[in-house]
């Protein structure tokens, strides 16, 4: 019998991903557990196990493919039809033959009505009404789209469900404002001409033409967002030469006593961390329904790059509890979190509840950039490389360490003093280096 392969709930706020990879193919075997298929949301990039042992009969949703919550992504014949066939029938029932004069003889009876043919379309309620999800009704209140203009458009779900993207396609084609003439009454509806579609861009023979799927696809609509949110950045110069110094000195020693590298970003995360406790907004979080969550505990999200040369894209696994953590302890975190990320082992626990980003484009040799904030965080800071650069020092030239630090905020909570209160505070920590005292 066929074993459906689901999609299941991943977390709060997850109601569909992508499938990214399908690691069996058609007429496959595969054993209960075993990874079977690769799924993305906007929250990680998973593997999931078969539900049964058998073989994979049929793949629902290709590669690059949208799907729902709770919907089938593939099929596993599980081997039971076979043994169900080759069982006796003991439970057939007699077919009896009943002459039509027997209903149009009766007094008072009417002709049977005939059974009603099977449900078509499984998206059907016993009124003949479509079911949509949650996320298709709340796009189509906001877009002013009645029932049964849904009803109208052809979805390419499961059983013809309309799916988040086919009414998102329909709205690209034009439905808002069809919707809103129908609206109208006829005396006061503008005339309104429907554009045509854009055309389709056609690709030359030397270009190398790819969906957006998978991570990029969720990277773009994350980006696209946080796009939304009024931010500022803001720079400050950093003379990291005593932090220099000090790694240069301890590094092989620190691995050799805690087992891990000594990079520079857990000295980072340690001054961001102390920071934000003094300037709590920066630690905080604005939501739609116009509530502002303030964090009492530092949850740091750290940017990482996917793929052996970063190309595969990029996610943020958090540490947590940084307030109460060690330099040692934040070292060993951060080496743990990126060998997950790498090797694509994080789980939904691992990227949720951030409430700042760290991202550290200095580590490519990046000079300076704004980092785009992590939506609905207030603060994401930017590390940028460190340069060797002659400085005056009591009148007189030295050669320093000195790097930029680009603090990106939500100008909504944070404003141009508080951020630069902030960054003060940040340079100074890191200037003075002073977390071993």
């Amino acid at each position: 019998m066929p074993v459906e392969i689901l999609f299941p709930e991943l977390g709060e706020g997850v109601h569909e991903g992508t499938v990214s990879k399908w690691l069996k193919k058609v007429g496959d075997r595969v054993k209960e557990d075993e990874p079977v298929v690769e799924i993305m949301t906007d929250k990680v990039n998973t593997e999931l196990g078969a539900p049964a042992a058998g073989v994979l009969m049929e793949i629902l949703v290709p590669e690059g493919g949208t799907v729902e919550v709770f919907k089938a992504m593939g099929l596993i014949d599980d081997g039971s039809a076979g043994a169900v066939a080759a069982a006796p029938t003991t439970v057939a029932i007699p077919k009896t033959e009943i002459a039509d004069s027997m209903f149009s003889s009766a007094p008072g009876l009417d002709a049977p009505t005939p059974a009603p043919a099977a449900v078509a379309v499984a998206t059907e309620d016993a009124g003949g009404r479509k079911w949509f999800t949650p996320v298709v009704r709340s796009m189509a209140k906001e877009h002013g789209i009645s029932d049964a203009q849904l009803s109208s458009i052809a979805g390419t779900g499961s059983d013809g469900r309309v799916t988040k993207k086919d009414l998102e396609q329909f709205l690209a084609n034009g439905g808002a404002k069809q919707a809103a003439v129908a609206a109208t009454p006829a005396a006061f509806a503008p005339k309104l001409t429907v554009p045509a579609p854009a055309p389709v861009p056609i690709a030359g023979p030397d270009v190398e033409v790819v969906p957006l799927a998978g991570m990029r696809k969720m990277i773009a609509e994350a980006m696209t967002r946080s796009s939304q949110i009024p931010v500022v950045s803001t720079l400050t110069e950093v003379d990291v030469t005593n932090m220099v110094s000090f790694r240069e000195k301890n590094k092989e020693t620190f691995q050799t006593q805690f087992g891990v590298k000594l990079t520079y970003t857990p000295f980072f995360i340690k001054a961001i961390t102390e920071a934000l406790l003094e300037f709590p907004l920066l630690n905080a979080a604005l939501h739609a329904d116009n509530t502002i969550h303030k964090s009492k505990a530092v949850h740091m999200g750290i940017a990482v790059s996917l793929g052996a040369k970063g190309d595969e894209g990029l996610i943020v696994p958090v540490i947590r509890d940084c307030q109460s953590k060690s330099l040692i302890d934040l070292a060993k975190d951060l080496e743990a979190i990126a060998a997950k990320a790498r090797k694509n082992q994080l789980s939904i626990a691992d990227v949720q509840g951030g409430t700042f980003t760290l991202t550290n484009p200095g580590s490519y040799g990046a000079l300076l950039g704004t980092p785009m904030i992590n939506a609905p965080q207030s603060g994401i800071l930017g590390t940028y490389t460190i340069k060797k650069v002659p400085s005056i020092i009591n009148d007189m030239i030295a050669i320093r360490s000195v790097m930029n630090l680009v603090l990106t905020y939500d100008h909504r909570l944070v404003d141009g003093l508080l951020a630069g209160k902030f960054l003060q505070s940040l340079k100074a920590k890191l200037e003075n280096f002073e977390f071993f005292k």
